[in-house]
């Protein structure tokens, strides 16, 4: 049997490229939706939306690092209203970090990089969307004693299913920035990265900013 697992991360508050994720999981046929964090950020006129978008999906979420802002900024005024209570709460109980297994293949989720951080992350990616034989290199060590199947990330907006010793590392990158999401399926352990609104997949987006300074 074959379970289709539907992949996005780093949402950022934009709910039109979301829907087209859900769209596109549709027609795949997903058992299950992970977001690898960060849905709030880069403005927050549409977040309540994303949210409850989300949540009528049930879909399995972890933090990220502008989710942890904004759970600790309440109340924050976008251009209409308040954040209520119940999106503070929302963001308040998301998990850092999720682990499980499907397909008798052990799954782990957090939004940067193991075992709970929300910043740095993994780059693997050069400006133009090739891998760097370095990052690989480096990730396999800091990884060699990583005891899961799958690992899913997000945060680096940088789109990759990248195999690192034993497991396979994925970030369907952003959204709204990337404009992409992905599809795994197990126990096959194959992926597919889809196009979101008409627009071509930008592997690696903000890249200067990755690789030339101190990520933020």
């Amino acid at each position: 049997m074959t379970t289709k697992i539907g992949i996005v991360s780093d949402i950022h508050s934009a709910v039109t490229p979301l829907k087209q994720a859900f769209e596109i999981f549709d027609k795949e046929n997903v058992s299950l939706i992970i977001c690898a964090g960060d849905i709030a950020g880069y403005g927050e006129d549409e977040l309540s939306e994303v949210i409850a978008l989300l949540q009528s999906r049930q879909c399995l979420l972890v933090t990220g690092n502008h989710d942890e802002f904004t759970a600790e900024s309440f109340p924050v005024k976008t251009t209409d209203e308040y954040y209520s209570d119940e999106i503070s709460q929302f963001f308040s109980q998301l998990p850092v970090a999720i682990s499980l297994e499907i397909e008798a293949k052990k799954l782990f989720i957090v939004h940067a990089q193991p075992p709970d951080q929300q910043h740095g992350g993994i780059k693997l990616l050069d400006q133009q969307g090739d891998v760097l034989a370095e990052q690989v290199s480096d990730w396999e060590q800091k990884l060699a004693e990583f005891d899961f199947d799958v690992l899913i990330v997000g945060h680096t907006h940088q789109v990759f299913s990248q195999q690192l010793n034993q497991t396979l590392v994925l970030n369907p990158g952003s959204t709204l920035f990337n404009h992409s999401c992905m599809v795994l399926s197990l126990p096959q352990m194959q992926t597919k990265c889809f196009a979101l609104g008409g627009h071509e997949i930008i592997p690696s987006w903000n890249w200067g900013q990755f690789f030339q300074k101190p990520f933020q």
